[in-house]
């Protein structure tokens, strides 16, 4: 197997409660994206379902199971091309009642995971869905561990990095960042590469949608916060990287022995990091704009 891997991002439109023709247009450009040999295949955040629904009973109309429909048909396109592929979509889980801003990680033979977001904005669709309720996790594609945040996960660092510890060489992160959050585009991807010593690969929709005009603007970035690529504003765009894992695992970076040697990872200070697990809570003013 091959020590780097071809990764795609894809961004894309969709369409509000229309998951059969969400789910097309994602088999059409995951074939795009396996014609340029990559491996595995990053889709937007809620790309199946859409995003902007205005109550929970839209949202669960449109819902769907992990494993369901969606994830059974992308999974024969990825069982055909021999691609992974991370989509998202709201999941409907039947034993609870409960909704979730999910995505799904399948693969050559089917699904290989789900993730439900877990930092939920008063916005969209997460006005009406469950916080997310399984720990953070990192799959191992065969030679590649990924990790999987989505959208406003993006905007606490403590995912990346328990990510990261988790051993992570490339964390995803489905989006559907309207024109207004043009400054978190621009920065997630560099910082959270550059922090975890890990490559970072932000994947956002075009369209409008609900009121919404939605980005795009997708990054990656590798391991020192290099930008490898920024998408167009509102145009759709299929685009590759290239990730060698080895390199996102060589954390500690020696420029001159024992005179400039940096370690962002391992030489934390855990014992003085207390209140980030102690529930504290920020207690400044409210900004009502």
């Amino acid at each position: 197997m091959a020590d780097t891997w071809t990764v795609a991002g894809v961004q894309m439109d969709c369409r509000l409660a229309d998951p059969a023709e969400n789910v097309a247009a994602i088999v059409a450009r995951l074939n795009r994206a396996a014609d340029r040999s990559a491996r595995l295949v990053v889709f937007p955040e809620c790309v199946v379902t859409g995003y902007g629904f205005d109550s929970r009973d839209a949202v669960r109309a449109a819902a769907q199971t992990i494993p369901g429909p969606a994830t059974d048909e992308v999974a024969k396109a990825c069982a055909r091309r021999g691609v992974w592929a991370v989509f998202g979509l709201i999941e409907h889980d039947h034993a609870t009642g409960k909704l979730f801003n999910a995505c799904a990680l399948v693969g050559p033979d089917g699904l290989v995971a789900s993730y439900r977001k877990l930092h939920l904005p008063c916005l969209g669709a997460d006005r009406f869905t469950d916080p997310g309720d399984r720990p953070f996790a990192v799959h191992d594609l065969g030679g590649l561990k990924l990790g999987m945040n989505i959208c406003f996960d993006g905007s606490f660092p403590e995912s990346a990095r328990v990510l990261t510890l988790l051993g992570a060489d490339l964390i995803v992160l489905p989006t559907n960042w309207a024109t207004n959050a043009r400054m978190m585009a621009e920065l997630v991807s560099p910082a959270r590469g550059w922090e975890n010593h890990v490559y970072y690969l932000a994947v956002n929709r075009v369209g409008d949608e609900a009121g919404f005009t939605y980005l795009g603007y997708s990054s990656a970035a590798d391991y020192f916060g290099n930008v490898l690529h920024r998408s167009p504003v509102g145009a759709e765009d299929v685009f590759t990287i290239e990730v060698d894992p080895a390199a996102a695992r060589q954390k500690r970076q020696v420029h001159c022995h024992g005179v400039y040697e940096i370690d962002r990872v391992n030489w934390r200070r855990p014992e003085m990091y207390g209140p980030l697990v102690e529930g504290t809570t920020f207690t400044g003013h409210m900004n009502r704009e």
